[in-house]
């Protein structure tokens, strides 16, 4: 398999990949150009019984200092966007932020709460991302997956078990290829006009100057993880280099140097003083991978 040899990087450090600009090193690293080198991939690290972790933009996901083994998989290179109606159909390495640029760009809407999220459309199905009013699961209709034995399986919207920051694909092993976006014929000014109050919110709410991984943790039945985080007095708080933002609790930036290990430490120190102070169990919605 020799195509799939020559995209292959042993030891390859994975923070100058990662939001949080952490993670320790991976065995095996490669970025895929088609879903046909994805798939070749998967094969050879099959052959060699290799793990696999397949990311997009590695903005939801705390790797620690000891690193992946097996094969990691970037699909940042996989982002081609067609047009059928009012569909947009992704490959899954496509940035969400720009899927949202090019909907707004062709009269589409639907994506405007997705303007500022910087993850892949994988991604977001994969976690079913959301924000400011909107989520994957109100316009994803279909997703086509490579599935763990390499056939290809699409599956319909009442197939992807959507729920709160979850799809069928974090219990099925499949590795997302692409996905189906239902938008609505728009206005180009007045989607631009939402893209902007969505990005303006953003902006001015949460610490986008500091590489981070976005809201930690999921919201917990009857409250807000940031209102807790902030009253328990936890903001400012650090371990090694990553810190809870002044600006906005639910965060936690890299300020200097952080390792995969100190998000880990940290967000368990937060989840410790919360529950003993509110009795509440803050949950993470970043997924934390790796060796310590």
């Amino acid at each position: 398999m020799q195509i799939a040899k020559t995209l292959i990087k042993e030891q390859q450090e994975i923070a100058p990949y990662a939001y949080t600009q952490a993670g320790g090193v991976a065995d095996y690293l490669a970025v895929p150009h088609s879903l046909e080198e994805l798939t070749d991939l998967l094969a050879w690290a099959k052959e060699r019984q290799l793990p696999v972790h397949v990311f997009g933009r590695l903005s939801n996901l705390v790797v620690r200092s000891g690193g992946l083994r097996g094969l990691v998989i970037l699909t940042t290179e996989l982002k081609a966007v067609q047009q059928n109606g009012t569909q947009l159909i992704a490959d899954a390495g496509c940035d969400i932020i720009w899927l949202a640029a090019v909907a707004q760009e062709r009269g589409l809407s639907g994506l405007e709460w997705s303007a500022g999220i910087p993850g892949s459309v994988g991604g977001a199905v994969f976690m079913n991302a959301g924000a400011y009013g909107g989520q994957a699961d109100m316009v994803v209709s279909s997703v086509t997956a490579i599935m763990p034995d390499l056939s290809m399986q699409t599956f319909t919207k009442d197939e992807l078990a959507f729920a709160y920051r979850h799809s069928v694909f974090q219990d099925n092993g499949g590795i997302i290829a692409q996905a189906t976006f239902d938008l609505a014929s728009g206005d180009q000014d007045l989607i631009q006009q939402k893209m902007d109050e969505v990005n303006y919110a953003r902006a001015s709410k949460q610490p986008l100057s500091w590489p981070s991984n976005g809201s930690v943790f999921k919201r917990p039945t009857g409250h807000f993880a940031g209102k807790l985080i902030m009253d328990a007095g936890l903001q400012g708080s650090r371990v090694g280099g990553v810190e809870v933002s002044t600006k906005h609790a639910g965060f936690m930036v890299n300020v200097d140097h952080g390792t995969g290990n100190d998000y880990e430490d940290l967000i368990h120190l937060v989840q410790d003083k919360v529950y003993k102070e509110y009795q509440v169990q803050l949950e993470p919605e970043v997924r934390i991978l790796g060796d310590r």
